[in-house]
């Protein structure tokens, strides 16, 4: 009987031993997986994100301009011309980074500009515009958030090109370098002007 009962102690201490190896081996496996994944979205780039608007028309704005810095702005202005809007906020510390760029844009004539302040209060929004400058032909107070909901913001800032006939012709998300405006933006709006 001795001889009997070893074998099967012998087999259950190997299993054990099994099942305690994977104790150790499931959580590296999952360590592997997650920072493949990562490492997978890291390499995408954050301007590129999905829009649901472009190519279909550009949401409706019914909003204040901001005070001292109107006038508000409509889809009626975008029809005709290729426009910007841009989607801000005095609290958005990337803005105040491409700010410079968008007052050369609107400083240079060749789109339009205007300016949809996100959740923001609007003195606030004033008081940003009066000490940084305002590029924008109007502006737009969405306090509430509700239009940049329209609009499918993420955050700001963001970015619309919008085509001649009232249409998202692009998005992009974050703020706007010398480089995106060099690589996407421009050459995008040189195709719109033609």
């Amino acid at each position: 009987m001795e001889k009997s009962e070893a074998p099967a102690s012998d087999h259950q201490a190997g299993h054990a031993r099994s099942a305690r190896r994977w104790i150790y081996v499931i959580p590296v496996v999952a360590f592997v997986v997650l920072a493949f994944a990562l490492a997978l979205g890291l390499q995408r780039d954050p301007s590129l994100l999905p829009s649901a608007l472009v190519g279909g028309t550009a949401p409706e704005i019914a909003l204040p301009a901001v005070p001292g810095h109107g006038p508000e702005f409509t889809n009626a202005d975008f029809i005709g011309k290729v426009s910007l809007v841009n989607v801000f906020a005095s609290w958005c510390v990337s803005c105040r980074y491409e700010h410079p760029l968008l007052m050369e844009v609107a400083k240079s004539g060749d789109v339009a500009v205007y300016g949809l302040a996100y959740k923001d209060a609007p003195e606030d929004t004033a008081a940003w515009l009066d000490q940084f400058g305002n590029p924008y032909a109007g502006t737009a107070a969405d306090v509430s958030g509700r239009a940049g909901i329209d609009w499918g913001v993420y955050g700001v800032p963001e970015t619309f090109l919008i085509a001649p006939d009232g249409t998202v012709a692009f998005k992009h998300v974050g703020p706007i370098t010398a480089e995106s405006w060099r690589d996407t933006l421009a050459p995008r709006i040189t195709e719109l002007l033609r």
